[in-house]
């Protein structure tokens, strides 16, 4: 339904530097129906004009595959005969732990569901560029088999629809990356913000680049926004690796770049943002970690250091997840 553009690949989810004054965005879709959802988008997309105009009131949007239409009762008439409705997204399932899996979509075999993804992220992503080719990237979708909220199914003569769960969220990553980022664009869907999935997709991402043994990152610059989801997840991190070492340990950076796989200019701006630096030379070093600090900024963040963002035993290997989604 979209042609080649749209798509937000080599974008990151948070593109801003810093904070700037910008003119106001005004979206180009005023409201959109996510399957059963009322969602009012955030940004403009890169619908096409001849299908959706320059500007629409609503536009149906549908749950499973991203097809869209600005008229109801084709919306209703996809939604009959979507091949998703009662089937998992397109792809591989690559994770799988509780009320979440992934699914890994290469861009250039599934070029129009990868658009038309990008289309939908694009109306809550505020970007500079647009970059139109999808099939250099590779995206993971984020599905939750019992999402809250959840989007009611109509039952299509008895079939049982959605048991594949939602897709709640999503990133992508170049395929090959010059700047070795493991994450090119990042978004969880609006309804299902501040859940913590989004984490969930940070923490999956360097656990591919640890199993790759590639050392990587986001794409930057980072939003404002972006900055906190990600010093977050590299605080309880690092705070994760210091305190699980024996308390007389000293720790480098290069032995914290190697147990969490973030790369050194990330962990050096996270602990001062901690600030867990004591600024004295020991042993050569011209800072040192105090490990009592990064105990108190644990219990004042209400941080459980049990609770990983994903299970590094839950990764199903592409082998056998390939050969699943072929039978």
């Amino acid at each position: 339904m979209a042609p080649d553009a749209g798509s937000l690949n080599g974008i990151s989810a948070d593109s801003a530097l810093k904070p700037q004054q910008k003119p106001p965005v005004t979206p180009n879709v005023l409201e959109v129906v996510f399957g059963s959802l009322l969602i009012k988008p955030w940004y403009p997309s890169f619908y096409p004009e001849g299908l959706v105009g320059r500007r629409v009131e609503r536009l149906y949007v549908c749950q499973w595959c991203f097809k869209y239409s600005k008229e109801l009762m084709l919306f209703l008439g996809h939604l009959k005969a979507c091949p998703h409705r009662s089937a998992p997204p397109p792809g591989v399932n690559v994770y799988t732990k509780g009320n979440y899996s992934l699914y890994e979509i290469d861009g250039e075999k599934h070029k129009l569901y990868a658009q038309n993804l990008s289309l939908f992220a694009k109306l809550f992503l505020d970007t500079k560029s647009v970059f139109y080719d999808v099939t250099t990237f590779l995206y993971y979708l984020l599905v939750a088999h019992d999402p809250s909220p959840s989007i009611p199914h109509t039952d299509f003569g008895g079939e049982e629809v959605g048991k594949q769960g939602q897709i709640v969220g999503f990133f992508s990553k170049e395929k090959m990356s010059w700047d070795n980022n493991n994450l090119a664009c990042i978004l969880v869907f609006p309804p299902w913000q501040k859940q913590g999935l989004g984490q969930i997709l940070m923490g999956a991402s360097y656990e591919m680049s640890r199993r790759e043994g590639r050392l990587g990152g986001p794409e930057k610059p980072l939003s404002d926004l972006g900055r906190l989801a990600y010093v977050h997840y590299w605080s309880t991190t690092l705070a994760r690796a210091i305190l699980s070492c024996p308390s007389k340990k000293s720790l480098t950076v290069l032995d914290l770049r190697e147990k969490t796989y973030i790369v050194p200019d990330d962990i050096i701006a996270t602990l001062q943002a901690m600030e867990v630096l004591e600024h004295k030379k020991r042993g050569g070093a011209e800072a040192v970690i105090n490990k009592a600090k990064v105990r108190v900024w644990v219990e004042s963040h209400g941080v459980d250091l049990k609770a990983l963002p994903v299970d590094p035993e839950a990764f199903i290997s592409r082998d056998s997840s390939r050969s699943a989604s072929e039978e």
